[in-house]
């Protein structure tokens, strides 16, 4: 494991680089930040509190569009915006955000019309006591936009606040 120094320090304290990782750090944040929205979101719309939602699936805003948005941002801000990594994280998060919205959002309406059928199954029929599926699943386009804006806006305060901090990254 590779530690780091603080510039100036004696040497009496040692930290992992990977706590100097701006990118995963800002992935990190915003993921938090994004399921932390949607936990105090759900307390406001249903008056009761549910600690699922720190990890539920689907909601505003996307948590995925969050994460990899802060995690491409960083690499852009720490390696350059025309760097290959930050292609890559970019690709990444394309990939990401248009499953968000296509291919989850859309298997969370299959589960829907699924449990329609099954509840309206009769008492004798062998998967009329089915488990339901899950139906929020993906997210609608504009759950997918204020993710990524989440993730550039935490990316770029991160970045901020380390510097503001005297903090150097790890590249």
């Amino acid at each position: 494991m590779r530690f780091i120094q603080e510039a100036g320090d004696t040497g009496a304290y040692q930290y992992p680089a990977i706590l100097r990782n701006y990118p995963l750090l800002s992935a990190i944040v915003a993921f938090s930040i994004a399921q932390s929205i949607k936990f105090f979101t759900h307390r406001y719309k249903e008056k009761r509190w549910d600690a699922k939602q720190f990890i539920a699936s689907g909601g505003m805003p996307s948590s995925h569009s969050a994460t990899v948005t802060a995690l491409a941002a960083g690499v852009g801000i720490i390696e350059g915006f025309g760097s290959s990594n930050f292609s890559i994280a970019l690709i990444l998060a394309s990939i990401v955000m248009y499953d968000a919205f296509g291919i989850r959002l859309h298997a969370g309406k299959q589960a829907e019309v699924l449990n329609q059928i099954v509840y309206e199954l009769p008492e004798e029929h062998p998967l009329s006591d089915s488990k339901p599926l899950r139906e929020l699943l993906g997210h609608t386009v504009p759950q997918v936009i204020a993710g990524g804006f989440l993730g550039v806006i935490t990316a770029v305060c991160v970045c901020l606040i380390n510097r503001i901090s005297g903090r150097t990254f790890d590249f």
